[in-house]
């Protein structure tokens, strides 16, 4: 696909950036979801993320992508968040019906009794769901860039918009955090 801006035209790549958007999918569903009440939430912050790399960073590099779309969905999750603590300022009654999300994670049964390694498993990622949610939110956006998305110190920075030190701080707090939270659940 050609773009025109002025007197440049401008190569963009679609099947690169669609297998790009693909890749990031779930991973970005996951992170948007761990900072958003509902789900509902989490797949449009996602949706308007992968819309607006689209639409304004198309022609950057592919290897510019990843930490261009983070910093986007960290924008727009800030946003969000920024809003529904308005709507609760300025509508404290709707408030307490704020948030509520028939299908959350957190909250979902069990699977079926009786199957021991796998209620083990799924008790455990409920834990340690709720411990990345329960981190500050530095915290909890540099241990998912850097471990569910994949991404270098390099690039989380430049997604978060700090420095690399930075990034090895909160990542390094939420790792102590999480195996300090996780392990109070140990036998």
């Amino acid at each position: 696909m050609e773009w025109a801006y002025g007197a440049v035209v401008i190569m963009v790549d679609i099947a690169a950036l669609d297998e790009f958007l693909k890749s990031v999918e779930r991973a970005a569903y996951l992170t948007a979801r761990m900072s958003l009440p509902t789900s509902e939430d989490a797949m449009d912050a996602v949706q308007d993320s992968m819309l607006k790399l689209t639409q304004q960073y198309a022609h950057r590099p592919n290897s510019e992508w990843a930490p261009l779309f983070y910093r986007i969905l960290r924008n727009t999750v800030i946003d969000a968040q920024r809003r529904q603590t308005t709507k609760k300022r300025l509508f404290p009654l709707a408030a307490d019906h704020m948030g509520e999300d028939e299908d959350q994670r957190l909250d979902a049964p069990s699977p079926e009794p009786g199957l021991d390694r796998l209620i083990d498993s799924e008790q455990m990622r409920h834990r340690l769901e709720a411990a990345i949610v329960a981190l500050p939110d530095r915290q909890r956006e540099a241990f998912l860039l850097r471990t569910l998305d994949c991404l270098n110190v390099a690039q989380t920075a430049q997604a978060m918009g700090c420095t690399t030190g930075s990034v090895k701080t909160h990542y390094f707090r939420a790792i102590q955090a999480l195996r300090k939270k996780l392990s109070e659940h140990e036998p």
